[in-house]
This record gives C-alpha cells, structure tokens and sequence, in this order.
C-alpha cells in the first residue's frame, strides 16, 4: 500500500502565498508522476499542477505564472509553491501518485486551501 501525506493548506489573504508538501511511502515500486489536484465546493476535481519522473510539468491556465511545482525523486516528495492567491482558489487540495501513464493512482486525503480577507 502506498501512503501519500500533505501539510502546508491554511487560511490566507487574496495576493498571499502558501507552500503545499507532500510525501509518499510505502510500497513504491514506481513512479510516473507526482502532482496535484483540487477540489472546489461545488466543483468538480481539476489538476493543478503535475511534474513526471522525467522532469516534465503541466500547470492549470488558471495557475500558470503564479503557482511552481517541484519534486524530489530520491525522497519521493512533491512540493507546489502558491504565490498570488486569489479567492477562487479556495479549494481542497490533493497529492497524487501515479505509478504508470494514465493510472489514476493513489491519492492523500486533502489538504484545506482558504483564500479570503
């Protein structure tokens, strides 16, 4: 079994920044990618940002320029720096793991993001 544990969600004021981490153990015998999703009240879950094994990332439109994914393949951590927050980022944030291109992977149990003054 693969656990995935997230730190770093909050409140915090619209032009702030938060700083998500996630980290995976278990029984890791691979990884495609690593990334992050959200789910807004009322909203479906939509990614936010993913980065592969390789190095490759994908942003959200909504994201792109204001929030940087990262990761560390030794320590199998996954970090998504959130700069300029507006308030339609208030969501429930996920960590996912995928161990193959297109599995859906194993998932953390969310971490609170609240945008508002």
């Amino acid at each position: 079994q693969v656990q995935l544990v997230e730190s770093g969600g909050g409140l915090v004021q619209p032009g702030g920044s938060l700083r998500l981490s996630c980290a995976a153990s278990g029984s890791i015998f691979s990884i495609y990618s690593m990334g992050w999703y959200r789910r807004a009240p009322g909203k479906r879950r939509e990614l936010v940002a993913s980065i592969t094994r390789a190095g490759t990332i994908n942003y959200a439109d909504s994201v792109k320029g204001r929030f940087t994914i990262s990761s560390d393949n030794a320590k199998n951590t996954v970090d998504l720096q959130m700069n300029s927050l507006k308030p339609e980022d208030t969501a429930v944030y996920y960590c996912n793991l995928a161990p193959d291109y297109g599995s859906n992977g194993y998932w953390g149990q969310g971490t609170q993001v609240t945008v508002s003054s």
